[in-house]
């Protein structure tokens, strides 16, 4: 499968999907960060795998480091970004009903996408 997307803040790879779930790798570049977004129909899991990150969930911001982790409720705003000088690798599962790209809803974004 392993469908590869650029975006202007790095990639994403699908890795596996099936109704209900699916799992994508994704590299942020140093410096740039996600939309801060939410999802109405998914949930989702976050795994560090390379790298550090400042974390968005709701109000509260973290930072991240390799394999650590994180649950996004469905509906709950969130976002990742590359806080360091290498390249930001994770691992998102996503579950849900429907997971399909266009279920994002952007609150602010860095590339004019809302």
């Amino acid at each position: 499968m392993n469908t590869r997307e650029d975006r202007p803040w790095g990639w994403f790879e699908i890795l596996f999907e099936e109704a209900g779930l699916k799992v994508k790798r994704i590299m942020v570049k140093p410096g740039k960060r996600l939309s801060l977004q939410s999802h109405e129909h998914r949930a989702e899991n976050w795994v560090v795998v390379q790298g550090q990150a400042l974390f968005t969930l709701g109000e509260e911001v973290v930072q991240l480091r390799k394999r650590q982790a994180v649950f996004i409720p469905e509906k709950t705003k969130h976002r990742m970004e590359n806080s360091g000088k290498e390249e930001l690798l994770f691992v998102e599962v996503q579950t849900g009903s429907y997971l399909g790209e266009d279920d994002i809803t952007r609150f602010q974004d860095d590339f004019d996408r809302c």
